[in-house]
């Protein structure tokens, strides 16, 4: 069954590059990030294990955890850690579970026969400090991710997450934002006493509420 959004995510028990991990243990009460890469040793996989290590700091700040999956076992994922780091500039600071049974694979719905049937997609599920899918993206084999709009909507993930607001379209951290459909005028004046301005009635935009 296909992984939706609001669901818990599934917890499984593996071994990383860190040693034998439980998901939902390693999350804690922080927000976490699984993602899947198609096969150890490929190209765009390279640059994007390297790519998330170099933004490790980022996610740090934000209480998000990282976890990246792959199909191979764990002595290939050592060997390919050191190619990584030649390649990338970064060694690897996070855990990469092998998943040669596909156990997290199928659990995650990460094998898309029509695209490949042995082979994961790029996948992203982040997941929330309660243990429930906040967000999901699917990459084909070929397209790397984009590690800035991954932390983009981390940042909107944690800030309607708190406020009763909404992020509009190509919003970043420390743009307007709008006020939730579901909130009428008279709770809006509580929720922000600073007051909003009205576009439409039911498009109300004020600064973002923790700036």
């Amino acid at each position: 069954m296909p992984i939706r959004l609001g669901d818990e995510a599934p917890n499984f028990t593996v071994e990383t590059t860190e040693g034998t991990i439980n998901f939902h243990e390693y999350l804690g009460d922080s927000w976490g990030i699984l993602f899947s890469h198609p096969k150890d040793f490929t190209p765009v996989c390279t640059t994007e294990l390297g790519a998330f290590a170099n933004r490790k700091a980022d996610f740090d700040a934000r209480n998000v955890k990282l976890i990246g999956v792959s199909v191979d076992d764990l002595e290939s994922h050592k060997a390919w850690i050191g190619d990584i780091a030649e390649t990338q500039g970064t060694a690897l600071n996070y855990p990469l579970i092998a998943d040669p049974d596909r156990v997290v694979a199928g659990l995650y719905d990460m094998i898309h026969p029509n695209a490949n049937d042995t082979l994961t997609v790029r996948s992203v599920f982040v997941v929330g400090p309660d243990k429930k899918i906040k967000l999901t993206l699917t990459y084909p084999a070929s397209t790397g991710r984009n590690i800035d709009e991954i932390i983009r909507v981390i940042d909107s993930l944690q800030l309607t997450a708190k406020f009763s607001v909404a992020t509009p379209v190509n919003w970043e951290d420390g743009d307007d934002v709008i006020i939730g459909a579901s909130v009428s005028d008279e709770d809006a004046k509580v929720k922000f006493p600073g007051g909003w301005k009205t576009i439409k009635p039911y498009l109300r935009v004020l600064p973002q509420p923790n700036k």
